[in-house]
């Protein structure tokens, strides 16, 4: 459940950007939690002809959403995979490789800068909004050496996070997912889901878990975790006959790919906090509204957070920190298929589900 304050913190954090083919707004905002665990990311020039955006929603502290903030999107560009325009695989090892970064005396040291302070005995980690602005987070280096020192052994973090990036190069789009944060495209005003939730009552995940030893009770893994792929949470990774992408909760992504069409206006992505409170359609409705009169996109953000939030903490709903990206198409793709044939193309686990575009009919 969290804990909650007496009174919401409603100041937001919000941001604007734009690049020939698309304009952005942002905005995050702690509300009724004592404490803020989302972290975001969003770069409209990645590489000269790709934009990065993402949300990131840490669950038990903050530090493994910035650690994911700052450096998930900095793996992609540095994987060979990416080099040679395979996207869809560069996403998914680098939503893997940040667990395997997070580990050791490199991994400890990392977390602890992005902590505030730090349980020597649980290993949990606690670290304000935050996104990587400095330096404009972004390098191609691979410095990630080995570290001799007292924490060579750490296994990783206890706390987790869940990561909802999507890459745009040109006409196409990649949705990369791990956890219960989402993605949705608004096409000629109706919502497509690009993203599935991962939760514990989905029989795919349910699958994975048991055969890894875990269980579902009360609806959370192994009674304790209400989502069933995340970043960190290494505690739930300690099989070690078995692969990342196999353990009971996993960082392994689902990869979703769908050409834009001139009919797509714009997309959000948006932490639990928003899809506690609106269901996809209900948010895509709510956004067409406010663009009849606001041309600040990360204004139309703050509205949903004031549309969101609760009047106390009595219900749980609209309690929880929130975290949006909107994205707006600025000139409309050519498009060769119409919603309903368009496709995931990336064959890269048995795990990454064919999403296409999932429609919200509620």
């Amino acid at each position: 459940m969290g804990v909650y304050l007496s009174t919401p913190k409603t100041e937001k954090f919000s941001e604007d950007g734009e690049s020939h083919n698309l304009r952005y707004g942002l905005s995050s905002m702690q509300g009724w939690r004592a404490t803020m665990e989302d972290a975001h990311a969003a770069y409209t020039d990645l590489d000269g002809s790709t934009s990065f955006f993402g949300v990131y929603d840490g669950h038990g502290g903050k530090v493994v959403a910035k650690f994911c903030a700052k450096f998930l999107h900095q793996q992609m560009l540095k994987s060979e995979a990416y080099l040679v325009g395979d996207i869809g695989t560069s996403l998914q090892e680098s939503f893997l490789r940040m667990d395997e970064m997070m580990r050791g005396q490199r991994g400890w040291r990392e977390l602890s800068i992005l902590g505030d302070k730090i349980n020597k005995f649980s290993g949990m980690i606690e670290g304000l909004i935050w996104s990587p602005r400095s330096s404009n987070g972004i390098s191609r280096a691979d410095d990630w050496a080995f570290e001799e020192g007292p924490h060579s052994d750490f296994a990783g973090p206890t706390s987790g996070s869940t990561a909802c990036v999507a890459v745009i190069r040109n006409n196409q789009l990649l949705v990369g997912n791990a956890g219960d944060s989402r993605c949705v495209i608004s096409r000629k005003g109706q919502a497509y889901n690009l993203s599935r939730d991962h939760k514990p009552d989905l029989e795919i995940e349910k699958e994975r878990i048991s055969k890894a030893g875990g269980f579902i009770h009360a609806g959370r893994v192994n009674g304790s975790l209400n989502l069933t792929r995340a970043i960190g949470d290494m505690e739930f990774k300690q099989n070690k006959f078995l692969p990342a992408e196999k353990q009971v909760v996993t960082a392994n992504p689902d990869i979703n790919t769908v050409e834009l069409c001139d009919e797509d206006e714009f997309m959000v992505l948006a932490c639990d906090g928003i899809w506690d409170c609106l269901s996809s359609q209900q948010l895509v409705d709510f956004v067409h509204e406010q663009l009849c009169s606001e041309t600040k996109l990360s204004t139309v953000c703050e509205r949903v957070f004031d549309r969101c939030l609760a009047p106390s903490t009595a219900g749980g709903e609209g309690c929880d920190n929130m975290t949006m990206i909107l994205v707006q198409f600025k000139k409309p793709a050519q498009s060769s298929a119409p919603a309903e044939e368009q496709s995931s193309s990336n064959e890269l686990a048995d795990s990454q589900v064919e999403l296409k575009l999932e429609r919200s009919d509620v």
